[in-house]
């Protein structure tokens, strides 16, 4: 298997910023602000550039201690490095942030590049007294002045999305890369699966590195579950739990509303009494903190007029999986029975997967469009009514929720064994004329094939897979 997949533009991003240094005399340092969930791959990144570039480094991670503990292991860090004279650092012993990087700019080379990594920032913006305010000094008057390109990583979204916001002392000091999961293209590559396994280790593993590294190249889900969950100490079984106890402190109310997510449960008022009763504020709060990180996602029917029938999903695939199908049984997978756990999944998968591959279909069209038969949609998403009555899987619009024009309709069926059919066409037209008077056209999206005539457009898995490969 080949040891980096899937991140060719970041690193290309990383290395054409390197080269702008090595041509710049007059303000060569430069600064990017990294990104991404836990364990999506960022610190990996950061060392597949190093350890290309060839150039001098230092690495250094936050853990969340005291300031003056994150000063010890910054210390560390320059010493285990290999920037010239870094045993100046630990001769001066500086006891403050604001001398700290003072001194490390002092360090770093003017002659040649250099690069310094300060991997999970939100722990110092966090425990240090004014530290976006130390660095955004440290940098104005003397790491940009040096040939040096600084990289800030962090896994708390809303932390680093304020570090570069407007009226923080940092603003527009560096500039944002985002560090996605691993797309289904990149599984399908990585893991030599065709393109219908590809959705499902997307939906199992949620394109995370050290997960889809357990997968063996052209094995199935059942090979993959079979093998993970006979080891309790798997990536699959135990990465959620860590991430999660790096998100929420205990008796966080985050988790009680991931577990209703869960459950399955969607709604305000269904996801307030599956995890325990909770008051209307407090739930409130709980969804506010959830969606601000990223974890949930919340989202409204696409259509021609306003609605207010919010829906909620966890936005991380794998975690869904994980709080679906392993976290209410972990003693019994300690207990070496993850035979158990196997057959649970088996007995649930199509009907779970019919839901939880939904929004990749939409992100997937969403990066094909436009094709032959159907336009670019700015907006890919859904429609539902209170009851379920009218249930629509994908709507395509020029904007939402509320749209001006709707570009397509669509019905997913992501089966083993059935294609979709006549009545699955005859359902779509009956909901599209609750939904507009207009001939929209409408589209199926199978994993199983189209026996239907009549459609507008029509895509299997390899047609989805190729929107994640043309960009």
């Amino acid at each position: 298997m080949r040891r980096f997949i899937g991140r060719a533009h970041e690193l290309g991003v990383l290395r054409d910023a390197l080269t702008r240094i090595r041509s710049n005399a007059v303000q060569p340092g430069e600064c990017i602000l990294i990104r991404g969930r836990r364990r999506v791959g960022k610190s990996s990144l950061v060392e597949e550039f190093l350890r290309t570039a060839d150039t001098p480094y230092v690495f250094f991670t936050a853990a969340g201690r005291s300031a003056e503990d994150e000063l010890t292991e910054l210390a560390e860090a320059v010493a285990s490095s290999n920037l010239p004279d870094r045993e100046l650092f630990a001769e001066e012993a500086p006891t403050q942030w604001s001398a700290a990087l003072r001194l490390l700019a002092e360090l770093l080379p003017d002659d040649q590049p250099s690069v310094v990594v300060i991997d999970e920032v939100p722990y110092l913006m966090d425990r240090v007294d004014a530290f976006e305010g130390v660095l955004q000094r440290a940098w104005d008057r003397l790491l940009s002045r040096k040939p040096v390109l600084l990289l800030l990583v962090g896994s708390d979204l809303s932390m680093m999305e304020s570090l570069n916001s407007y009226e923080r002392p940092f603003h527009q000091r560096g500039r944002e890369m985002v560090v996605g999961p691993l797309t289904p293209a990149d599984l399908a590559d990585m893991l030599d699966l065709q393109p219908a396994v590809a959705f499902d280790a997307a939906l199992v593993t949620g394109g995370l590195p050290l997960i889809s590294r357990d997968w063996r190249p052209g094995g199935t889900l059942r090979d993959f579950l079979k093998t993970s969950l006979s080891d309790p100490t798997s990536p699959l079984l135990v990465s959620a739990e860590r991430s999660l106890a790096a998100e929420f402190p205990p008796r966080a109310l985050g988790g009680e509303v991931l577990r209703a997510l869960g459950s399955g449960e969607r709604t305000f008022s269904n996801i307030a009494r599956a995890a325990g009763g909770l008051q209307h504020a407090s739930l409130t709060r709980a969804m506010q903190i959830l969606t601000d990180k990223g974890i949930v996602v919340g989202e409204l029917p696409v259509s021609l007029s306003p609605s207010k029938e919010r829906r909620y999903r966890i936005a991380d695939p794998y975690l869904r999986f994980w709080l679906t199908f392993l976290a209410p049984h972990m003693a019994e997978i300690e207990r070496m029975r993850g035979d158990l756990a196997l057959v649970r999944i088996e007995e649930n998968w199509s009907t779970w997967r019919g839901r939880a591959v939904e929004p990749l279909i939409r992100e997937s069209l969403a990066r094909l469009l436009p094709d032959d038969h159907l336009p670019a949609a700015p907006v890919v998403g859904g429609y539902w009514t209170r009851s379920n009555d009218v249930e629509i899987d994908l709507v395509g619009a020029d904007r939402g929720p509320v749209a001006k024009e709707l570009l397509f309709l669509g019905s997913i069926k992501w089966l083993e064994n059935s294609h979709f059919d006549a009545r699955d066409l005859a359902a779509l037209q009956q909901h599209r004329s609750r939904l507009t008077d207009d001939p929209v056209p409408l589209v199926a999206v199978s994993r199983n094939g189209v026996t239907a005539i009549g459609l507008d457009a029509v895509y299997g898995p390899a047609e989805l897979l190729a929107g994640w490969s043309v960009h």
